[in-house]
């Protein structure tokens, strides 16, 4: 039996049978009735009761006319629909004072299959823009994802705030990685070998990239080890380089082979440190995008999670990608939302700054393990919503 039609017909049933109840559901549309024939139902009863304004009797019985007129409305957009159905959908409904609460099991439908319909073209998008590392494309179907989890957020009758998944479920719902592309590998791998090989360069990203920018969890870890040569001030070459590497224990735990090693030193060491920095951050904010999309689309088919919960969890996860975003801004020298210039690279406040400094070039725990390079803590957000202000929250039934 599916909850969901039921609800649906319940719904429809309710306001057949009291149209009165339609001035309850003022906060549902026929969008987010599932079926068709559910939306064109209800978008004829919205039309009729604007028109007509039809009323019970005193008996309690409703006009004919008002299910007659409704279904021949609603046959103008749907083929199928008879009178048997019209009784079809009262004799679904227990008890037209609760159309409120059916109503909401309808919006909570909708609120779980739009979710999934935006995170699944999202995800699609930067699948297909992953090798030409389109970026623009990619953040714009973020934004409007957002903007319907700020929406839906606000029909539902909760605030748009990311909310942080429980610790029992936090790796329920994480993203496979990618492999990496051959492509991807060779743009970090040229990048470690001019920032090794020109020492300036390290001064041309390191404001802006970050290890976690790096597919390949082992190229993120050598970056590391430059970016912590530079923090200290000490010089990078071939032979500092494989002294940080080594004295962190890349080679002993399998992080890095020497072969990798060889691939990195022993390269040619020429080109644009900001040039290949910035293809490096482009393959991050489209896999950062992806990882998100397939994160809360696995969080909107779990029909057991609530939609406040799940609007909440979602937006958290499109945090990670708000911060690629803006980093991505600086090195292109892109205003950040809001201003007239892109913001400084460090934060303002000095201890903000040792923090996110540490995040960068600090040495991993003796306890860790070979695997993905763990993304530094850095600034997040959401992206701004447009609001709305409905008269009726769905949470709260009379």
């Amino acid at each position: 039996m599916d909850a969901l039609l039921k609800g649906e017909q319940a719904v429809l049933g309710a306001v057949l049978l009291d149209p009165a109840q339609l001035d309850r559901l003022s906060w549902l549309t026929p969008a987010d009735f599932y079926r068709p024939a559910h939306q064109a139902l209800f978008a004829a009863m919205r039309t009729i009761n604007v028109t007509e304004r039809p009323t019970r009797e005193a008996d309690g019985t409703v006009p004919m006319s008002w299910l007659t007129g409704t279904v021949t409305e609603a046959g103008h957009h749907v083929r199928g629909l008879s009178a048997s159905y019209a009784h079809t959908l009262i004799a679904a409904c227990p008890r037209p004072k609760n159309a409120p609460v059916y109503g909401r099991m309808v919006l909570e439908g909708a609120i779980h299959r739009t979710v999934t319909e935006h995170a699944v073209r999202l995800e699609h998008v930067a699948r297909v823009d992953a090798e030409q590392q389109q970026v623009d494309g990619v953040l714009h179907h973020a934004d409007v994802l957002a903007g319907v989890l700020g929406d839906l957020a606000r029909r539902w009758g909760t605030e748009p705030r990311p909310l942080a998944p429980a610790p029992t479920a936090a790796g329920l719902a994480q993203a496979t990685p990618s492999p990496v592309a051959p492509a991807q590998a060779e743009d970090e791998q040229f990048l470690l070998a001019v920032l090794v090989s020109q020492p300036a360069a390290m001064a041309e990203v390191y404001d802006w990239l970050r290890p976690g920018d790096f597919a390949e969890p082992g190229n993120g870890q050598v970056y590391r080890c430059l970016g912590a040569l530079h923090h200290r001030g000490e010089p990078i070459d071939e032979v500092t380089a494989l002294w940080e590497v080594q004295r962190r224990g890349l080679l002993t735990d399998g992080t890095l082979s020497h072969e990798q090693l060889d691939s990195v030193f022993g390269g040619p060491g020429a080109g644009s440190a900001e040039w290949l920095g910035d293809r490096v951050i482009r393959s991050s904010v489209v896999r950062t995008a992806a990882g998100a999309a397939t994160t809360i689309r696995s969080l909107a088919e779990n029909e057991a999670m609530a939609p406040g919960r799940l609007i909440g969890q979602a937006l958290h996860a499109l945090g990670p990608l708000d911060e690629v975003r803006a980093r991505w801004r600086t090195a292109n020298g892109c205003p950040s939302p809001g201003t007239d210039k892109a913001g400084p690279a460090e934060p303002s406040d000095p201890a903000a700054r040792v923090h996110a400094a540490l995040a960068r070039s600090s040495p991993r725990p003796a306890t860790a393990k070979a695997g993905p390079a763990t993304a530094p803590l850095a600034r997040s957000g959401t992206a701004p919503h447009r609001r709305t202000s409905p008269s009726f929250h769905p949470r709260s039934t009379p």
